[in-house]
């Protein structure tokens, strides 16, 4: 008689594997992550915060920033004043040199001449009272004393050298009235230098609008008679 097989597991001596065993959940079960997950998680949350904190700092200084740069005005309110002011004296002392210029034109010399000097006296803090002083040369030359018009000639010949017109009338008046060939001469060649239209009569009487006087004087010089 033989004897009964007996199972390997038997065997070998060692209990079979038990059943897994059966979980039963009710309603309040929950899914509870392992420690280590949560701290990976609350990790990353936290980088996140940083991250964003730190992108909308610069944004908000470089708002700051732009509003101070938007409200600073380098400009004083004391300087803002003063320019206004310069300028309103500029616009006046232009008002009236154009209307001594229109004045000349039209052959209204003592008018042109009344013009002329308040520029020149009330405004001469200004560089372009020197083209007024001028205006008021030449007209001076029509209407008033010559040798006082010769000497505001000379004086704006200084303090405007190289402008050709007043060379060119302190030319003719030199010849007409001082006799003085040579020095006419010299202020002409200045004159002709920088504007040859000089030479001609037409362009100092219709262009320029001298005074008959003034343009008669120049005719002399011209012509040598």
């Amino acid at each position: 008689m033989q004897p009964p097989v007996t199972p390997a597991s038997s065997a070998a001596g060692a209990p079979p594997p038990p059943p897994p065993p059966t979980t039963t959940c009710s309603t309040s079960c929950r899914f509870v992550l392992p420690p280590t997950r949560r701290h990976l998680l609350a990790s990353s949350a936290s980088s996140l915060l940083l991250a964003a904190a730190a992108a909308a700092a610069p944004r908000a200084a470089s708002s700051k920033d732009d509003d101070a740069v938007t409200s600073y005005d380098p400009v004083t309110a004391a300087e803002r004043a003063a320019s206004a002011s310069v300028s309103r004296r500029v616009g006046e002392a232009v008002r009236l040199l154009d209307l001594g210029r229109d004045l000349q034109a039209r052959g209204e010399f003592p008018a042109a001449l009344a013009s002329f000097t308040a520029v020149a006296t009330e405004y001469g803090d200004l560089s372009l009272s020197g083209y007024a002083r001028v205006g008021r040369a030449l007209v001076l030359y029509e209407v008033g004393d010559r040798d006082d018009a010769i000497a505001e000639m000379e004086d704006a010949s200084v303090a405007l050298r190289g402008y050709p017109e007043i060379h060119a009338a302190l030319a003719a008046a030199l010849y007409a009235d001082k006799h003085a060939a040579l020095l006419a001469e010299n202020q002409f060649a200045i004159a002709t230098l920088l504007d040859p239209h000089y030479t001609d009569l037409a362009y100092v009487r219709d262009t320029k609008h001298w005074p008959p006087s003034l343009v008669d004087s120049l005719r002399h010089f011209i012509t040598l008679s």
